[in-house]
């Protein structure tokens, strides 16, 4: 796990290198109107920003990166670790990535100016992708049965400026909790936080991430008569009331070989962009992130929920030009 950490780090470098990190974008990546051919005249790499080292969005990241520099053209991708949704947006608008992952509630409250974002931000979404499934985990021993048992308890409610923190903090709310007071809360990534889990440092975990994500499977396989879901979905209706993206879903059994199904709250993902990244390089990245499915599919299975039927369902964030012809093209008669 150093290693991959160590990987993540030199690609973070690699990026701010050849993207113009710290908030410098390249010019080669400005919009400037005109048709949209998608194609990218001359050579140009892009910063993808993704997630947590063992989570699906670092995996898809990766593979969906590698996918854009196999596919032959001038276009060049690195994808880095990060701290995954808000933070992701912070760093795509500040110009430290051209590409970044993110949780649809997250992304709706950045073009909305609310909670974690004091103004209306600058993205675009090049589609909808995979769902994220709110995963709630807890030591048997902590005798922890519903949320609002989490009181007292050591709680991982995710990175900092992460969508997991975003979902754990309205979920603790929902229960009648005060994230900041009623919780021993620790913020930390989801590598640190399976350690904790293991060792019996942290009591509980949020999670929201794909199926499966690496870092639950490592737990759920070490640990499986030492921890156990919980489901969440009553607190449904209080979510609703502050976005009605959350749903019901459910994390099937054969995702980590529990004994049954876990019901749960499920939101999707979007792929996000600067609303003023070039036409063309966002419509290469929308066609090669359906045309190369089946590849990132290998990465990881979360993939297979990638659907051009539902690639344009990204309200209130508004489709990209560019990743509009790049759907318009795909779904064209052949």
């Amino acid at each position: 796990m150093r290693k991959t950490f160590a990987l993540a780090a030199a690609g973070t470098l690699a990026a701010a290198a050849l993207t113009g990190c710290g908030g410098k974008q390249d010019a080669a990546t400005q919009d400037t109107g005109g048709a949209v051919t998608c194609e990218v005249a001359k050579e140009t790499r892009i910063g993808i920003a993704t997630g947590n080292a063992t989570g699906v969005y670092f995996a898809l990241g990766n593979a969906f990166a590698e996918q854009i520099g196999a596919a032959g053209g001038k276009l060049k991708a690195t994808a880095s670790e990060t701290g995954a949704s808000v933070q992701n947006i912070q760093q795509l608008v500040a110009g430290e990535f051209d590409v970044a992952f993110s949780l649809a509630d997250s992304a709706a409250d950045a073009v909305n100016g609310v909670n974690s974002f004091t103004t209306r931000q600058p993205v675009q979404a090049l589609a909808r992708i995979h769902t994220n499934y709110t995963q709630v985990i807890v030591r048997k021993a902590a005798g922890i049965k519903d949320v609002a048992g989490m009181k007292g308890k050591r709680v991982s409610t995710g990175s900092p400026k992460s969508g997991t923190e975003v979902i754990a903090k309205r979920m603790l709310k929902a229960a009648g909790l005060d994230p900041d007071k009623d919780i021993q809360a620790q913020r930390l990534d989801l590598v640190k936080t399976v350690d904790g889990m293991k060792d019996g440092s942290i009591d509980a975990l949020f999670w929201s991430g794909g199926l499966p994500t690496p870092g639950i499977t490592d737990l759920l396989t070490t640990s499986a008569g030492q921890v156990q879901f919980l489901d969440v979905t009553g607190l449904l209706p209080e979510l609703q009331k502050i976005n009605p993206v959350y749903e019901t879903g459910t994390i099937p059994a054969a995702a980590y070989k529990t004994p049954a199904d876990v019901p749960t709250i499920v939101v999707p993902n979007l792929l996000l962009v600067r609303d003023n990244l070039d036409a063309n390089v966002a419509c290469v990245l929308t066609k090669t992130l359906f045309e190369r499915k089946p590849q990132l599919e290998q990465a990881n299975a979360a993939a297979k929920e990638i659907s051009l039927d539902k690639a344009r369902r990204t309200e209130p964030v508004v489709l990209h030009r560019g990743a509009v012809a790049a759907l318009d093209k795909l779904n064209a008669p052949r």
